[in-house]
């Protein structure tokens, strides 16, 4: 609803005013599309014609709470007004679970290649968090039974409430517990599984961004002394957890390719290969149970 209405000059004169606060002005200029409804185009459109009055769908005070509180502590603007954008929907976020990347998306893309031929089956998604691959899966491809697997109760409650409201109809059912273990009874009927598992080395994890480091789930980003504690434990449950035939498509670490895609072929794995993101790098690991 809109609640706020302000002249072009003014929010230009104000935004400059933010900036000098500090922060990226890309991270603000996120925060005015999703939060007040400033998207690049409105954007541009108030530069080109700035004695023309418009609305915002927030008022200016609330989005200087929410940056001023960005800037203090680092924490994510995308916590701090709990939604996220990802593929052509929007999610509820939390601390619970990991903010969902753009790089994510591209496992869709992948998978839904993968199983184009397939009228109905069952999916899984292991290490769901707040639900963005369960959502998607469950929005393509409406026939089938999904999965959504995480070992935190906050991260699967968000994920239960993001899919009620995006695809109220699914056929997908939740549960609690480390990757295949939950699923045990359901192992060998598999078509398509999915995964982003944590995957930085332990090591590295001090390295990264405090705006990272400092508020997402530790859980949902330390992957092991190498990085690959948790994909080793996804490819090796696949040998059970997959149906003859079925897929398996891991994210990982941008120099994890060969390490991974070796592990598939030496447990026996067949069709192993490879996916680069946008920036043209490894990132993606496939294969296919005998």
């Amino acid at each position: 609803m809109v609640v706020n209405s302000i002249s072009g000059n003014t929010f230009l004169h104000w935004r400059r005013s933010m900036m000098l606060k500090g922060g990226r002005k890309v991270d603000f200029d996120w925060l005015l599309d999703i939060a007040a409804g400033v998207s690049w185009r409105k954007l541009q459109n108030i530069i080109l014609n700035p004695d023309k009055c418009f609305s915002l769908e927030i008022p200016i005070e609330e989005i200087e709470v929410i940056w001023e509180s960005h800037l203090k502590d680092n924490t994510p603007l995308q916590y701090l007004i709990s939604k996220c954008p990802w593929r052509d929907f929007e999610l509820e976020v939390s601390a619970h679970a990991l903010i969902p990347r753009q790089e994510t998306e591209f496992l869709i893309d992948i998978a839904l290649k993968k199983v184009d031929n397939i009228n109905a089956g069952r999916w899984a998604d292991l290490g769901t968090g707040s639900g963005p691959i369960a959502i998607s899966l469950a929005k393509s491809l409406p026939n089938w039974k999904g999965h959504a697997v995480d070992i935190s109760k906050g991260a699967l409650q968000l994920a239960k409430r993001n899919l009620e409201i995006l695809v109220p109809q699914s056929n997908v059912k939740f549960f609690l517990g480390d990757w295949w273990e939950p699923l045990e009874k359901l192992w060998g009927s598999f078509d398509l599984v999915l995964s982003n598992p944590p995957y930085i080395p332990s090591d590295l994890i001090e390295d990264l961004e405090p705006v990272v480091k400092n508020h997402e789930p530790l859980i949902a980003l330390d992957g092991g002394e190498d990085g690959m504690n948790a994909s080793r434990k996804i490819i090796l449950g696949a040998l059970n957890g997959l149906a003859k035939g079925g897929w398996l498509i891991l994210e990982h670490h941008y120099d994890q390719s060969e390490k991974i895609t070796s592990f598939m072929k030496n447990i026996g794995m067949e069709e192993v290969s490879f996916e680069k993101d946008l920036s043209g790098i490894k990132r993606y690991a496939i294969c296919r149970r005998k």
